[in-house]
């Protein structure tokens, strides 16, 4: 469990000392970018500065009006979530290679990301949304969470963000159903029947009325999928797998750590895995009067963590962004599922009909549209 006693504040983090990355000719992998530690630790620091980082905060308004003012102790998992969730956003809005600078005044599409997670009742994924609707799924407020129960949660919290519009699944079983994908990110997919009854002219023609009526053609997709990678440990027959997971460009990062202690897991280098750390104890912070957030606290200044993979707890949640439904039957899956290695999932489809119909549909367009997945 943590432990008030060992929390570390944000003073201690900000002058203390950090052991830099190694001076190693291993590469290093930040959520799908190759950096070299010997000639591109600028650019490394700043893509890891650039995520967002939820930590403890403390003095924030009382959970239910009457619950904590702090989440230190019990919201390590519930900050992770939000870490995880804000880069599928990022993603979303600002796109991959945006980088954060200090002091910059930063783009509304970044303030608006910023402001649902701040600490206060009504932001869609602050702290107090997590921990209240935690409850439905039996954990009680002030109670840690495993990954599938913050997954669960961000699931249903999603569903109000009507300015992001995901559409967020988790995949049981470690089993990806493509046909509830499917149907989950494009609804116009079930026209087929309208069709026939002389409803619609044509499926793709379809398809763009629904979009003229403000129905999206994509719903860009958060696939959560809770893994087990082994009993008390990680199973070493798992590691390259799990390696191989965070060179996708489409990567946003694992969930998870050790027992009882939750970490966002943005990347590795050689056998050590990089991540940020929530278990630092912050003021809370409120937005100035214009809007902004004061920010350089929700960034990590200083070198991220790293841990020996095998120190892994293998319970874990595993994220990735996809351009493309097809991700889910091609080569984009094979570290999911590579013949020789320990498949991390199943792929479950009965019907490919649909998505190559799809797929035939991108290849005569030039935009393309974004399916976020973790």
């Amino acid at each position: 469990m943590d432990f008030l006693g060992t929390t570390l504040t944000y003073d201690t983090l900000r002058f203390g000392e950090f052991e830099d990355f190694p001076d190693t000719p291993e590469p290093v992998w930040i959520l799908g970018k190759e950096y070299s530690a010997l000639t591109e630790r600028e650019q490394l620091l700043s893509d890891v500065a650039s995520r967002l980082w939820f930590t403890y905060r403390k003095n924030f308004p009382p959970i239910g009006g009457t619950g904590p003012t702090s989440d230190t102790g019990w919201g390590c998992m519930l900050r992770c979530g939000q870490m995880i969730l804000a880069e599928a956003l990022m993603c979303r809005h600002l796109g991959r290679d945006w980088r954060w600078a200090r002091g910059r005044r930063q783009r509304e599409e970044y303030v608006s990301i910023l402001n649902a997670f701040i600490d206060k009742k009504d932001s869609y994924y602050s702290i107090h949304q997590i921990a209240q609707m935690g409850v439905g799924e039996g954990k009680p407020i002030g109670q840690w969470y495993g990954p599938n129960t913050v997954a669960q949660v961000l699931k249903k919290l999603a569903v109000f963000d009507t300015w992001s519009r995901l559409a967020v699944h988790v995949a049981m079983d470690n089993t990806v159903i493509i046909e509830e994908i499917k149907r989950l990110c494009m609804p116009w997919l079930d026209i087929g029947d309208r069709e026939e009854a002389g409803e619609l002219n044509g499926c793709l023609e379809g398809a763009c009325a629904l979009v003229e009526e403000e129905t999206a053609l994509w719903k860009p997709l958060v696939l959560l999928i809770p893994l087990r990678l082994g009993l008390s440990d990680i199973n070493e027959a798992y590691i390259d797998t799990l390696k191989q997971c965070f060179m996708l460009p489409q990567s946003l990062g694992v969930i998870g750590g050790k027992p009882n202690s939750a970490h966002y897991f943005i990347g590795y280098v050689g056998e050590e895995l990089i991540y940020l750390d929530p278990h630092t104890t912050q003021p809370a912070v409120e937005p100035s009067e214009d809007g902004q957030v004061p920010d350089e606290t929700y960034h990590c200044q200083h070198p991220p963590c790293r841990m020996h993979i095998c120190e892994l707890d293998p319970s874990i949640a595993a994220v990735r962004t996809h351009s493309r439904l097809s991700f889910l039957s091609s080569a984009q899956t094979r570290p999911y599922r590579d013949p020789g290695k320990r498949p991390l999932i199943s792929l479950n489809s009965t019907d490919f009909s649909d998505s190559d119909r799809l797929e035939r549909f991108f290849d005569s367009e030039d935009e393309e549209f974004e399916i976020l997945s973790l």
